[in-house]
């Protein structure tokens, strides 16, 4: 009984971590919110401070997801920037 109580369990585990993993696959990003920044971000490499480049990084990992967002630095007007994606595709995020 004893064994057969730990293989539920253990099936239950398998089931379980199996199901979370499809989840994620079937995550999509959202299109219709992008900006329509087309640039690639600067290499994280460029940059000696770690958090810097740590940024960069970051942005260069999910950048449709930056594109989603708005730059409230008013770097739209000064710099034509699109998005806050926009910051990463030159050294205006390190500043």
């Amino acid at each position: 009984m004893r064994r057969f109580i730990i293989f539920v369990m253990l099936l239950a585990s398998v089931f379980s971590f199996s199901t979370n993993v499809m989840a994620v696959k079937k995550v999509k990003t959202d299109q219709s919110l992008r900006r329509g920044e087309t640039r690639t971000t600067l290499d994280p490499k460029l940059f000696s401070n770690p958090r810097v480049r740590r940024a960069y990084q970051v942005a260069k990992d999910i950048p449709a997801v930056l594109d989603s967002i708005y730059c409230y630095c008013q770097c739209e007007q000064g710099f034509g920037h699109k998005s806050l994606l926009s910051c990463y595709v030159d050294n205006h995020a390190s500043q």
